[in-house]
């Protein structure tokens, strides 16, 4: 019955009295108030303390210590020069870390604090970090060095293309240990590790605990090309961390994606607070 209508009317109204009709009604239509702008005013937080500590056996440590900032805010990171580092080592012996900007040129990575001596480290060594300022802000960690696990090989292969498309893939073999909850972060650096790997990901061992683990690449390398591969081992606050920044990054930007809360290592801030345990190879590509 409704279609019946429809043909009526088509019938007594000709085709340009209907393109009239569109070409009246139309701009009234799309001019008509349908946009508004809404402002959105967004809650005010109190700035947290940042803390980015990653302790390396052997090396002197040094950390940085920021505060975050508004959304919309500039991203030049707001550095508070009051803040007092302790690091307390296995032994009990504590060492407050001087307020001492620097740039670490192999790493091309900005400090705010640097201590005065090597730090040792054996796995299972506890170390436990307090972050304090006169602002009555206070961030404590505690980071237990995990178990280092060896590289075994470290092998490539080449593709049958031509020499213009001869690309070659890596592969990095290691057995797991037998206890199960390991994690693992692996990593290929084209030349030196101050640049973004080109491979970066972080396996677990739930599908194959203390077996041997394959970790690889795409045919992704050129003929000669210089790479630093590296094998870390972690312990699970620090992989959840790294897990929830990746998420992190997949939703910013993203208006379909679910949002992502950084899981921090530490307590009454925001941040990372881990012991590092890792080795490392470099290989040239022939």
């Amino acid at each position: 019955m409704q279609m019946k209508r429809i043909t009526r009317i088509s019938e007594k109204q000709p085709l340009w009295a209907t393109t009239l009709l569109l070409a009246v009604f139309l701009p009234l239509l799309t001019g008509c108030g349908l946009q508004k702008d809404i402002d959105v005013e967004l809650p005010a937080y109190p700035a947290q303390l940042v803390v980015e500590f990653y302790l390396m056996p052997g090396q002197v440590p040094q950390l940085t210590v920021t505060e975050t900032t508004e959304y919309l805010a500039s991203p030049t990171p707001a550095v508070p020069l009051d803040v007092r580092v302790v690091l307390t080592e296995p032994g009990g012996l504590t060492d407050t870390i001087p307020f001492a900007p620097s740039y670490d040129s192999l790493m091309q990575k900005a400090y705010t604090h640097r201590g005065t001596k090597p730090v040792q480290a054996r796995p299972g060594d506890t170390f436990t970090l307090d972050v304090t300022d006169s602002k009555g802000r206070h961030v404590t960690g505690t980071a237990t060095m995990p178990a280092l696990v060896p590289i075994d090989t470290v092998e490539w292969k080449f593709n049958d293309k031509p020499d213009d498309q001869r690309r070659a893939y890596v592969l990095l073999r290691f057995h797991d240990p037998a206890t199960p909850g390991d994690y693992y972060r692996f990593q290929v650096h084209r030349s030196k590790i101050s640049r973004d790997p080109e491979v970066d990901y972080t396996p677990e061992d739930r599908l194959n605990n203390g077996q041997e683990f394959t970790l690889g690449t795409s045919y992704e390398f050129e003929p000669n090309d210089t790479l630093v591969v590296s094998l870390f081992h972690l312990d699970r606050p620090y992989y959840q961390f790294q897990q929830s920044v990746q998420d992190a990054r997949s939703a910013n930007g993203n208006p379909f994606g679910q949002p992502a809360a950084i899981r921090s290592t530490v307590q009454g801030g925001v941040g990372v607070f881990t012991v590092l345990s890792y080795q490392r190879r470099t290989i040239i590509v022939k």
